[in-house]
């Protein structure tokens, strides 16, 4: 997430409103993408712990696992999009 940045929410129903005090935008997140805002909020994470964040440990066939993993970059980019998320440099 960028530095200042609040990212303020509020749900109801499995749907989370999400101010962004940077730009003055609010946004409709699903519970998947806010569970991964909340992971970074946190600090950086990359895929992988992103990945486990969304799995809480639970073992799944790999097919489920690659699934997951191509929604899971998706969101990411959707993230990036609405200026939610920055992308930290190797």
């Amino acid at each position: 997430m960028s530095a200042g940045q609040l990212a303020a929410s509020r749900h109801w129903d499995g749907e989370f409103v999400v101010y962004n005090n940077l730009s003055g935008d609010t946004h409709l997140l699903g519970a998947d993408a806010m569970l991964v805002l909340r992971r970074l909020q946190q600090g950086e994470a990359d895929t992988a712990a992103l990945l486990a964040a969304l799995h809480e440990g639970a073992e799944a066939p790999a097919a489920a696992r690659a699934a997951l993993a191509a929604e899971l970059e998706a969101m990411l980019d959707d993230l990036r999009r609405l200026a939610l998320i920055d992308t930290a440099p190797c």
